[in-house]
């Protein structure tokens, strides 16, 4: 198994669209593509209290490719995209990492 930690710095005062996107539209489209989330966090206490982490799932780099490439031509994500950022952007960066787990780890 192979997790993808994806960071996403929103703008001042646009996590909650950003939040809303994912919930109403977002969640929806991955679950088309079989995209699958391992959970999804806000900062409470850190160096940034406009940020979204979360964790998704991958058999492997193959599926993600092939998902994600699936998932980013979508016509339906990309009127979700334009419709949230109707109001001006949202994102000032993201970053992602694909993660696997130790030996010793309690997720495999």
């Amino acid at each position: 198994m192979i997790y993808e930690l994806r960071i996403y710095d929103c703008l001042p005062g646009r996590l909650p669209t950003l939040l809303k996107r994912f919930s109403d539209q977002t969640l929806a489209i991955w679950e088309r593509h079989g995209i699958r989330q391992a959970g999804f966090f806000t900062t409470a206490i850190g160096e940034n209290s406009n940020r979204l982490t979360y964790f998704l799932a991958w058999e492997s780099l193959a599926e993600r490719e092939a998902k994600w490439a699936a998932f980013v031509t979508d016509l339906a994500w990309h009127r979700a995209r334009d419709e949230s950022e109707r109001d001006g952007q949202i994102i000032a960066n993201i970053s992602s990492q694909l993660l696997t787990p130790t030996a010793f780890s309690s997720v495999k």
